[in-house]
């Protein structure tokens, strides 16, 4: 039966997963702002999240798949160290926290979103091959996104796409690595912290509004022009990492 309260976070979930699948972020760093918010604990939080996007990235993962957004060579750059950054990053956040690492990714990711905003007042050449720098790139991707509970498609599509790279192909890349990047951080926090049946409302109404919202997005990422997803990805890096520097650093 759903009550009001897995209603609300059924349309978290499709909110935050149409936001990731289109444009690469968005789904764990607006899901945990939610949830930190409303009193969540930032470990079960990430937890949490992290739990329902074994099935979101999956069928987003998928999906992208479908629309041929993935670049092979990208994926296995990006996945074995994206694995290992992940398992670090959770096992770092449930024993301890830093403020300052947040504020110092919060700057970098400021930086890169200003960075592609540019992107739409300059002529677009030829996108950039991806070079061998991706895989301690994946690294940083999934310790930051196990550590803030969302950072993977900050952190990997920003740089990519500040590189010059292909929109839709790393996008695509970036979401479907994600799934086993995701594996990874969740396996490690159920071993940490054992028990979420206190959070199961929250779990599968993430669960239920990602899943519908997943192909969606991926269908979304191969239609919408360049300039403009690169114009909508710099808006959205700035707002979120505005938003968590001045939380960071106490201002609000």
């Amino acid at each position: 039966m759903f009550t009001a309260q897995i209603i609300i976070y059924i349309l978290l979930g499709f909110a935050a997963e149409m936001i990731d699948g289109s444009l690469g972020m968005g789904y764990g760093v607006s899901s945990n702002t939610f949830l930190r918010t409303a009193g969540v604990p930032s470990a079960i939080s990430s937890a949490c999240v992290h739990v329902s996007e074994i099935f979101t990235t999956l069928v987003s993962g998928l999906s992208h798949l479908k629309m041929k957004n993935v670049h092979k060579g990208l994926f296995f750059r990006l996945l074995f160290t994206g694995i290992l950054g992940g398992i670090v990053g959770a096992y770092l956040l449930v024993n301890f926290e830093s403020r300052e690492l947040d504020i110092v990714i919060d700057i970098y990711l400021l930086i890169m979103g200003g960075f592609i905003f540019s992107k739409i007042f300059r002529k677009l050449g030829k996108p950039r091959e991806y070079g061998n720098y991706t895989i301690p790139l994946g690294f940083a991707g999934g310790f930051t996104d196990a550590m803030g509970g969302g950072g993977w498609g900050p952190v990997v599509t920003s740089t990519l796409l500040a590189s010059g790279h292909d929109v839709p192909r790393t996008i695509g890349t970036v979401n479907t690595a994600e799934f086993f990047v995701t594996i990874a951080e969740t396996t490690t926090f159920v071993a940490m912290i054992g028990d979420f049946k206190n959070y199961t409302q929250i779990i599968v109404g993430l669960i239920i509004g990602g899943m519908i919202a997943a192909p969606l997005g991926a269908y979304l990422c191969k239609k919408i022009p360049v300039k403009l997803m690169l114009g909508l990805v710099g808006v959205l890096v700035v707002i979120l990492n505005t938003y968590k520097l001045l939380k960071h650093t106490g201002a609000i």
